[in-house]
């Protein structure tokens, strides 16, 4: 009867862990909130103040083909922020808003079964529009550069995860959101 009972109870947990297993490739999508510090640096301009750290919303997809490779797509909305400033002696009021998209290359580490540390490389376009009040100080400015981030995924169950990553999306702009972004968010793997 104890060999019985032994075989079943071990039946019972092989069979636990084969279903505990994650099957490769898969698919994962997410969102996140994506915290950068809006700057106003523009030439010509005096005694600014700006916005500084503004959250904003970010949603991804990626494919894993095992567990340490795989790509990743992403938009991050870098929202409105506002600058006061003085051009000339004259005080005056600048709007900027933002947006970047990235094609990415991710390498996976398995820390455990629940964590993994992971680093991206790849492309990014970023858009940086400026308005204000003052004549001649408007710019749009849309570019590709390059884009990294390093990360950490806790995983919840085989399907949901929380991240949390520091991401750089190329060159530094002179007015709205720095390309140095925190962000923090939850994915799930089909």
């Amino acid at each position: 009867m104890k060999k019985l009972i032994f075989a079943v109870i071990a039946g019972v947990a092989v069979m636990g862990a084969a279903q505990a297993q994650e099957t490769y490739p898969k698919t994962y999508v997410g969102a996140g909130i994506a915290s950068a510090d809006h700057d106003f640096d523009v030439a010509g301009t005096t005694n600014t103040n700006s916005d500084g750290w503004k959250a904003s919303g970010k949603v991804f997809a990626g494919y894993e083909i095992n567990q340490n490779w795989g790509a990743e797509v992403g938009y991050t909305d870098f929202r409105k922020s506002h600058a006061n400033y003085t051009a000339n002696g004259v005080a005056g009021r600048a709007e900027a808003k933002g947006h970047s998209s990235y094609l990415a290359a991710k390498a996976s580490i398995p820390v455990n079964e629940q964590i993994s540390a992971y680093a991206k490389l790849g492309v990014s376009y970023n858009e940086a529009k400026l308005s204000s009040t003052t004549p001649g100080l408007s710019y749009d400015d849309g570019k590709a550069s390059g884009y990294g981030a390093l990360g950490v995924s806790y995983k919840i169950n085989p399907q949901v995860a929380v991240v949390a990553e520091y991401e750089r999306y190329g060159d530094r702009n002179n007015f709205g959101a720095s390309p140095n972004v925190v962000t923090v968010g939850a994915r799930y793997s089909f």
